[in-house]
């Protein structure tokens, strides 16, 4: 068995404006936040505690994930008052933990369908230090790379380099033994990956790769939430429609779009892989192309957004 720890603690620039009033981990993808894709993914794999380590807008989790039960999952929140980094993060979450059970870190922004149970049970048959998801890219260079032995045990963390010499990188999710968390540093900014990880290394530590190139996506960027979106919502139909969501029969929705809780889609509106989150209107006769609209922004009759965010406020070409 295990506990869990979510770093939740993001300013997700890259993700401006949706993320000027939303966490990042907190925007929909396929209807619901990337944080509760998150814990559902902790519970299948038996944990049944987890700690969110917040810090950016801290103050949004707590009313939607309350004490967890609604998930069936016990929540508790570590709330940094200054931003401390992942090492720091997991140091002062890990407080509030009383368990000697192994530690799985979930990174915020990265959804992932690997088999975290099979990460946790290789992790305490090697009885590790620290067991980190290793997933296989096409091209490696904006990643850097974590190479392995014939065992599986993590020989380096290299940067990012124009000639790779491995396509496997750290997908950001890791199974710790306590007692490795309870050597970083406490209250101090620390990173995991640009520092304790190396360091482990060069000092001997059991740090072991998990090998399996599963659905595995960084949302870190608008069109990455799209993209995680549509690939969910396209496994079932050509949309979503969430509770309390009203489309006029004439609107055509296509291409994995999601239409948010209590939003309204009007006469003749045409959405095509977009996300619509929850309390928007869309008008009629307007058509959003791979778009993210952030919840309760309206969409003014006869409009055309194509590949942007909308708010409320402004609307920012996708890159």
């Amino acid at each position: 068995m295990a506990v869990a720890i979510l770093l939740v603690g993001g300013f997700g620039t890259r993700l401006m404006p949706l993320t000027k009033n939303t966490p990042k981990p907190m925007l929909t993808v396929a209807g619901v936040p990337v944080t509760e894709h998150q814990i559902a993914m902790a519970k299948s794999a038996g944990i049944t505690e987890i700690v969110l380590a917040t810090s950016y807008l801290s103050e949004v989790f707590i009313p939607y994930f309350g004490d967890g039960s609604k998930w069936g999952i016990k929540i508790k929140y570590a709330v940094e008052k200054e931003p401390l980094g992942t090492g720091g993060g997991i140091r002062n979450a890990a407080k509030l933990f009383d368990s000697t059970e192994s530690v799985v870190v979930l990174n915020g922004d990265v959804l992932s369908s690997h088999d975290l149970a099979a990460q946790i049970r290789q992790h305490e048959l090697h009885n590790a230090d620290v067991t980190l998801h290793l997933t296989e890219v096409h091209d490696a260079r904006a990643f850097g790379c974590v190479p392995t032995d014939s065992d599986g045990r993590v020989t380096a963390f290299l940067e990012k380099m124009e000639n790779p010499i491995i396509n496997q990188i750290n997908a950001g999710c890791y199974v710790f033994n306590p007692r490795v968390i309870s050597n970083i540093p406490q209250d101090t900014v620390v990173s995991v990956e640009r520092e304790t990880f190396p360091q482990l290394v060069s000092a001997g530590a059991k740090i072991f790769g998990y090998l399996e190139n599963a659905y595995w996506l960084d949302i870190g960027t608008p069109r990455a939430l799209l993209k995680a979106s549509i690939d969910i919502v396209k496994r079932s139909g050509e949309y979503l429609a969430m509770q309390g969501s009203t489309i006029d029969p004439t609107a055509v929705i296509t291409g994995g779009s999601c239409i948010g809780s209590n939003s309204s889609v009007g006469a003749g509106a045409i959405i095509d892989g977009s996300i619509i989150e929850a309390g928007c209107v869309i008008g009629q006769n307007s058509t959003v192309i791979n778009s993210f609209v952030a919840a309760g922004a309206e969409i003014a009759n006869g409009t055309q957004i194509s590949s942007s965010c909308v708010t409320n406020s402004e609307i920012l070409s996708i890159p």
